[in-house]
């Protein structure tokens, strides 16, 4: 079974996510720790834990996400995981988070891997596969677990709402079409949205005017 912790990073109030399940393996989602305190919590939980960090994973390239990359790389030895499309859209975050006042030395960490539509990443005794989410940004995915109807899924579904597509790399017409896509996992499926509260699916379709069958 697994565990959820959420984490709020950052000026953006960005969920960062420790998952784990019985075997104290986990994987940590968008890493936004933004500053001492915030890398000092996640390393508490993890230690109090008695976990083991075996990945980074990314739902999308934004700097909020992924502000704490190099605090898991130099902690953990772990790089991040994202897809391809938005890798370079990762690599400039220094510059998008300098924009809004989020000034950071650190540069980006080099990726560990690149993901697309249908590839899995796995931990414990748990495997997620890969949704590719396009709308937000060119690359967002989700990453879902069919035996726990788990999904997180970043930037592109929100409770009772979802993520705006005016930034570059956005589309309306694609995070419709994404959406659609979302929509036929099971109604009972846990969603975790890089911003705000859980949900769940079956919950969206009925309150969240962006979602039909």
């Amino acid at each position: 079974m697994l565990k959820i912790k959420t984490i709020q990073c950052n000026m953006l109030a960005e969920n960062c996510y420790i998952v784990s399940d019985d075997t104290k393996e986990c994987m940590i989602v968008d890493c936004g720790a933004y500053g001492d305190a915030e890398e000092k919590y996640i390393m508490d939980y993890i230690n109090e834990e008695g976990l083991t960090p075996v990945l980074h994973v990314l739902t999308h390239g934004h700097f909020d996400h992924m502000m704490g990359a190099r605090f898991i790389e130099m902690t953990y030895g772990l790089r991040p995981i994202i897809c391809e499309r938005d890798a370079e859209l990762y690599k400039r975050f220094k510059d998008d988070a300098s924009s809004i006042g989020m000034d950071t030395l650190d540069e980006a960490p080099i990726i560990e891997r690149c993901v697309n539509d249908g590839d899995e990443v796995a931990f414990g005794d748990h495997t997620f596969r890969v949704i590719h989410t396009p709308g937000h940004s060119k690359g967002c995915v989700v990453y879902y677990c069919a035996e726990e109807d788990v999904a997180f899924t970043g930037d592109t579904l929100f409770r009772n709402s979802i993520g705006r597509t005016d930034l570059p790399g956005g589309s309306m017409f694609q995070i419709i079409q994404s959406l659609r896509m979302l929509t036929q996992l099971p109604d009972n499926t846990q969603v975790y949205p890089g911003h705000g509260l859980p949900t769940t699916i079956g919950y969206e379709l009925a309150s969240n005017p962006y979602l039909d069958r």
